[in-house]
């Protein structure tokens, strides 16, 4: 019988798995897209569309929960802000996963997690931000 079991052990630890689901979350909402493995993307959607929910709930409470998980301050705002009020009129279902061929190392099944009604914008963005305030300040740094 195989009651209690209900998520995929993904052949890594329990803490290794907390983690790694951590950082995934971080960067989903971040980007609003990321690559990785089928098994991976089918683990994550329920960990990303509880945090979601908490965001739409608001409240302090739910921001220090949110906070603990995501262990990112930046990511946590963005929840509570920009996601809370573009899901707020849908009743779950926030991310999708689909399908992306076959990882050319190992033969992996890949897919793409992404949330629905995503911006575009957003992927890629905090990176694209870095590298302009680093450019800013190399320019400053060269006219002196």
């Amino acid at each position: 019988m195989r009651h209690g079991n209900a998520h995929r052990k993904l052949n890594i630890t329990s803490s290794h798995r907390k983690a790694m689901f951590a950082n995934m979350a971080v960067a989903l909402i971040q980007n609003e897209q990321i690559k990785t493995t089928l098994p991976k993307a089918k683990e994550l959607r329920p960990v990303v569309e509880q945090l979601i929910t908490l965001g739409k709930k608001g409240g302090l409470a739910n921001r220090r929960r949110a906070l603990s998980m995501l262990q990112d301050n930046e990511t946590v705002q963005k929840l509570f802000g920009v996601l809370s009020e573009r899901y707020k009129g849908r009743a779950g279902g926030y991310t999708r996963v689909l399908k992306a061929g076959f990882r050319y190392g190992d033969a992996a099944p890949m897919g793409m997690i992404e949330l629905i009604d995503r911006d575009p914008e957003a992927k890629g963005a905090k990176d694209r931000n870095a590298k302009t305030v680093q450019t800013e300040q190399e320019m400053e740094a060269a006219k002196v």
